[in-house]
């Protein structure tokens, strides 16, 4: 089905973010992207294979059930780092390749003992930021970036998501981008945010050329940094900082999940 910021008929949702460094989840309130239970986070296991990062999942769940109780059959969805159709991992670039071609849903699903819903982490937080957040009323084209461990994307038209769309890895200066451009990749590389953000504002006005977005989103770990680059961006649609920052993917991730639940419930006569 197509993913979309508009609202749905349930109350809460237990949203659950797996990223290449952490997993974190929350209980989320559907009606207004706030965070209904603790923001419970661990590290990404290394490796970071199915098994043990749903034992990760596990752990993050139980932590969040043993202060707040989580409604039987309440709606979950898991945000991931990769190509995501059918609930399995067609793309591995941020976590281990034995993922790949796995069902995601069955496997976490068994390990917290619900039903899990699987999205693209970064389409999760577009959908948050759509939603509620710093894309919220937009109805042109509207482009969101996670920098982080890699750069993810999520874009979206009319408020309705183009999914899996992985921007993180066009080409830039002969390799994948987000092995420059990241939050992680700055760092390895030693770059000043004067030096980052030069190279940022050249894969920018690739997308631009691409995309011609009305707006730029950016979320991930990058975002909570902005007042030092961000005078030094350069781009024909404006660019902002994510609402949400580090936790987009958890609510959005919930919004999702809750999203299909609600279209599968047979419709009143």
């Amino acid at each position: 089905m197509e993913a979309s910021a508009d609202p749905v008929a349930t109350d809460l949702a237990l949203g659950i973010d797996i990223g290449g460094t952490g997993v974190k989840a929350a209980l989320v309130d559907l009606a207004t992207g706030e965070l209904r239970s603790t923001r419970v986070r661990q590290d990404t296991p290394d490796p970071s294979t199915p098994m043990a990062v749903a034992e990760t999942v596990r752990a993050v769940v139980d932590a969040i059930s043993a202060e707040t109780e989580i409604a039987t059959g309440v709606p979950v969805g898991c945000g991931l780092p990769g190509v995501v159709r059918g609930g399995r991992l067609y793309t591995a670039a941020n976590i281990d390749q034995g993922w790949l071609e796995v069902s995601a849903e069955e496997v976490i699903g068994s390990a917290i003992g619900w039903r899990v819903h699987a999205l693209n982490d970064a389409d999760a937080a577009g959908l948050a930021e759509v939603r509620f957040g710093a894309g919220r009323g937009h109805l042109g084209t509207v482009l969101l970036l996670t920098i982080g461990t890699g750069i993810g994307s999520a874009l979206f038209t009319r408020r309705v998501l183009v999914p899996n769309t992985e921007l993180g890895h066009l080409e830039f200066r002969g390799t994948d981008a987000e092995k420059l451009l990241s939050g992680v990749s700055r760092e390895r590389r030693g770059l000043k945010w004067f030096g980052w953000a030069a190279e940022f504002n050249e894969y920018v006005a690739h997308l631009d050329l691409l995309l011609s977005p009305d707006l730029i989103i950016l979320g991930g770990g990058v975002s909570k940094s902005m007042a030092k680059y961000g005078h030094l961006l350069e781009s024909r649609a404006p660019i902002v900082a994510a609402t949400f920052r580090n936790t987009a993917g958890i609510v959005g991730a919930a919004m999702f999940a809750a999203e299909i639940e609600t279209a599968a419930r047979p419709r009143s006569a």
